[in-house]
């Protein structure tokens, strides 16, 4: 039978272990560089390679100084089986919660595995969820861990917010990624709907071959997958409006 463990930790308790651990979860099971790598992206992005993350990167890139940071791991028989980073930030009195990561191990994917990592990321005080990911199985499982189904999403929303959201983020990467997509010009004919364009060019023949399964079984709303641009998911938290009972007192009632 298996032990699943999931833990989080605040980015202040972020060990330098945890990150070496992270650091290999991510290069050995993230993906590999395309074919356009190296032209755009890197002389040390050769195609095929893996890409690979150090932990000094994942210190610096997503457990950001000043500001609110968290790290959730599960560990599967005492095996680190995956993991995601989230950070948060204000935006109008609103707190902004962005997956920055998420990495499942291959011999431990299509267990709910991702589900439970971002379940443990909820707080009471989110108000609005994002992730950025070239993967429909990371943005199905962040539809699902905080909303209901990614065929539920509100296309809306993110078209009226998405843009103040992430310029206001800490996190580079976000803040720099350029909205591309029908959503955001209605005269994309790319096939894009939600997406940016980061400039990150790993190769897209798992996240394509996903795809066309996802399209099998439901309507997918995001639009197509091109190289060097990933889906935008951004859900507002739908709070449950408190019960007429307890929030106003009955007749007699103190």
């Amino acid at each position: 039978m298996e032990k699943k463990l999931f833990e989080k930790f605040d980015g202040t308790h972020v060990t330098g272990d945890m990150l070496q651990e992270a650091s290999k979860l991510f290069s050995e099971n993230y993906g590999v560089w395309s074919e356009h790598a190296a032209k755009l992206t890197s002389e040390f992005a050769k195609a095929g390679s893996r890409v690979r993350l150090s932990k000094e990167k994942l210190r610096s890139e997503y457990i950001l100084e000043g500001t609110s940071c968290s790290y959730v791991r599960v560990s599967v028989n005492g095996y680190l089986a995956g993991n995601a980073f989230a950070c948060r930030w204000n935006l109008n009195g609103k707190t902004v919660c962005w997956i920055t990561q998420l990495v499942v191990h291959r011999d431990y994917r299509e267990r709910g595995l991702a589900v439970g990592l971002l379940n443990e990321l909820k707080q009471d005080g989110d108000d609005v969820y994002g992730v950025i990911s070239s993967h429909p199985a990371a943005c199905l499982a962040a539809a699902k861990a905080f909303g209901s189904s990614i065929t539920n999403i509100s296309l809306d929303f993110i078209k009226e917010n998405a843009e103040s959201i992430m310029k206001a983020s800490p996190v580079r990467y976000v803040r720099d990624a350029e909205l591309r997509g029908k959503l955001f010009n209605p005269e994309d004919d790319s096939g894009l709907v939600s997406s940016v364009d980061t400039g990150f060019y790993v190769d897209h023949e798992e996240p394509l071959e996903a795809l066309t399964w996802v399209r099998e079984s439901m309507d997918w709303p995001l639009g197509e997958l091109l190289d060097g641009h990933e889906f935008v998911l951004i859900l507002k938290v739908r709070r449950r409006p408190r019960s007429r009972s307890r929030s106003i007192p009955r007749s007699g009632s103190v």
